[in-house]
């Protein structure tokens, strides 16, 4: 019966129907959206630069490499972007004072994506980077050779030829640096094996940041982890604002589709009255006449809502990719999620039209009134 009933009104159920694809389509984006703007933020997020800087703590003014390999291995590995370690002295050129930085170059891409090099990243021992203000002062250009003197650790002088591999623009305080392997820098200034800052990018939430700090300054002594506040704020407050978004956008989506479907099922029960009347009066229980408009329009439900799981993800995967250029992961949970709150919506929708075809005196409308 539920069948053919749909059979002989399907105009007016494809509208239904399509109402509870579309709002379950709609439903099942947002969520794997809102499940995965996290990652997908913090991918964006980590184009900014490092958001945990662990430096020496007390009077310390650095630390060893060991110290770095012991605080990376409490990082997540699967969220773990890159650790570069840094060491820094002032060295002169031309007469001109600059500062060195010494860093694992190969590290400090993946830490500071947003650096733009004209030229190369060094690959051979002797290669530096040079920022624009250095290059600026002293007429460098990628292939240029220049010589670094100044006083090593020891209290010794040095001389050291580099090359030019590249020019780093970034808009921020690396264009007065001159980096190096830093291999070449301890060889240059006679010390190795320590650092004074270590900058490491990490794909996590501000509340997971804070717990990976608090592990690193308990684990680990002589060090002192601090946030990249104006990067992991940032991220925070983007992520509450879009999740926020999803959130509301669901519920007005939710509540037309309830409309629609209910509106759908009222003008159903308006062209049964007839057909409703009949078969009270031929004995049929309130309780089968619900079982058969409920039995439509949890049937609508279900349907629609398989069909939304599957243009949900080919919907929120077309969003990831327009707004953040990446596939969106799959999670298989949203589907029966998905069904269940379309027969959920459909079921609360068709309350009131089965109220009002329980309400159908047999009398009165099989008198023609």
């Amino acid at each position: 019966m539920v069948t053919r009933s749909i059979i002989r009104r399907r105009s007016r159920m494809l509208v239904a129907l399509l109402a509870v694809a579309i709002g379950s389509t709609v439903l099942s984006g947002l969520i794997t959206i809102y499940y995965d703007i996290p990652r997908q933020m913090g991918q964006e997020f980590r184009s900014y630069g490092a958001n945990l800087v662990i430096v020496p703590a007390g009077n310390e003014a650095t630390f060893s490499m060991q110290t770095v390999k012991d605080a990376a291995a409490l990082l997540p590995p699967d969220k773990l972007i890159g650790v570069a370690p840094y060491r820094y002295r002032i060295i002169q050129i031309n007469s001109q004072p600059f500062m060195a930085a010494g860093t694992d170059l190969s590290e400090a891409r993946k830490t500071s994506p947003y650096w733009f090099v004209s030229g190369s990243w060094p690959q051979a021992r002797g290669e530096a980077l040079v920022g624009q203000e250095v290059a600026n002062v002293i007429n460098l250009l990628p292939g240029s050779s220049f010589t670094m003197r100044g006083t090593d650790f020891r209290g010794g002088d040095f001389e050291k030829e580099f090359t030019v591999s590249g020019i780093v623009q970034s808009g921020g305080a690396e264009e007065a640096f001159v980096f190096m392997a830093l291999s070449d820098f301890e060889e240059m200034t006679a010390e190795g094996g320590k650092v004074e800052a270590a900058e490491c990018s990490v794909s996590a939430s501000g509340a997971e940041l804070e717990a990976i700090a608090r592990e690193i300054a308990e684990k680990i002594p002589g060090v002192s982890p601090r946030l990249v506040k104006r990067v992991t704020e940032s991220e925070g407050t983007v992520l509450t604002k879009l999740q926020a978004l999803v959130y509301l956008v669901t519920v007005i989506v939710l509540l037309l589709t309830m409309i629609c479907v209910a509106t759908t099922m009222m003008a159903v029960v308006a062209e049964r009255r007839r057909e409703i009347g009949l078969r009270k009066a031929l004995g049929a229980t309130d309780r089968s006449i619900i079982a058969e408009f409920l039995g439509e329009g949890l049937f609508l439900g279900a349907l629609g809502g398989l069909l939304g799981s599957v243009f949900g993800f080919v919907f929120a995967g077309r969003v990831s990719a327009s707004v953040f250029g990446r596939a969106i992961a799959f999670q298989p949970l949203i589907v029966p999620f998905t069904l269940a709150a379309a027969v959920l919506v459909t079921g609360l929708a068709c309350l009131i039209p089965v109220r009002s075809a329980t309400d159908v005196d047999p009398a009165i409308v099989l008198r023609g009134e």
